[in-house]
């Protein structure tokens, strides 16, 4: 075998096995649920509840309680079940521009964005 198909083989080697590690780490990140870290901290209601009057009821309404079903956060639970904590993180920190919600995780904290849905968890609709 020459060298140079030699050095071929490594270097396809060397990315298939780069390509096989992202794909893995990947696969790992994707399988790690989003989760409230503040979960079940009732001591931080009120706090996200004045985030969320403050930075969030100009389109979701004053703690949470609007009457436009696809602003009403009082259903996520209902809507996206145990996937509620990761599509909140996902939708307010890259926001949803075509729809009108802004990128806020250039403006508050993750604490501050967990807090917020520490709230929002006290006030979901079982209907």
């Amino acid at each position: 075998m020459s060298r140079a198909r030699f050095l071929s083989l490594q270097g396809g080697a060397l990315a298939a096995a780069l390509c096989f590690a992202a794909l893995t780490a990947r696969g790992e990140n994707a399988a790690t649920p989003v989760v409230n870290p503040f979960e079940g901290r009732a001591d931080l209601v009120d706090d996200g509840r004045s985030l969320f009057n403050q930075y969030c009821a100009h389109c979701h309404g004053t703690n949470a309680f609007q009457g436009e079903r696809s602003r009403d956060l009082r259903r996520l639970k209902l809507r996206y079940q145990a996937r509620a904590a990761a599509v909140f993180y996902e939708t307010v920190s890259n926001g949803r521009l075509q729809k009108g919600m802004p990128v806020w995780k250039s403006v508050l904290s993750d604490d501050a964005l967990w807090e917020i849905f520490t709230f929002l968890e006290t006030v979901q609709t079982p209907s």
